[in-house]
């Protein structure tokens, strides 16, 4: 690998890094901890070490599209890549900061499908690019369930939104 790889690699890795501080600036907190949740929701150390990981596999995969075309050449699909990785970084802001569970059930549901476009462009410029974003949309479907639940378990809390007087449960 040349330099010029390396600080490719790295500057996807950089990108992915800043969108993972949303989930550090917008923690569940105690609020979070009031709200009903379903009994399938995993403990809340699971998170970190999977997102760690996806955040990897993103990360990889955006390069190795990048390596094989350039910025020119994947111009869309690496456009896409970067329109899922805002998405990515709106969902802990929309859910913990504004708590509202209910819009981010819509834009995870818009996450989702930008992965999922995203993978359809990556694949025929580099197809182990898209794989690599496989368990992602994994992680992002069983997050939707989990945030749909969330937020149907906790609806009645107050009228129109979730606030600081959550359901207890």
């Amino acid at each position: 690998m040349d330099t010029s790889s390396i600080l490719g690699l790295l500057g996807f890795v950089g990108a992915c890094f800043a969108v993972s501080t949303t989930g550090a600036l917008f923690r569940p907190g105690e609020w979070y901890e009031r709200l009903r949740k379903p009994r399938w929701r995993p403990p809340n150390w699971v998170f970190a070490p999977a997102w760690a990981v996806l955040y990897l596999c993103i990360a990889v995969s955006g390069w190795l599209v990048w390596r094989e075309a350039g910025f020119a050449g994947a111009a869309v699909p690496l456009a896409v890549y970067a329109v899922q990785l805002a998405l990515n970084a709106a969902w802990s802001w929309i859910f913990f900061g504004l708590r509202r569970p209910d819009l981010a059930f819509a834009e995870i549901v818009a996450l989702w499908l930008s992965i999922a476009a995203t993978m359809a462009a990556f694949h025929p410029v580099h197809a182990g690019a898209a794989w690599l974003l496989a368990p992602y949309l994994a992680w992002v479907s069983f997050a939707a369930a989990l945030n749909l639940a969330v937020w149907r378990l906790n609806r009645g809390a107050l009228p129109g939104r979730l606030g600081s007087g959550a359901a207890s449960g």
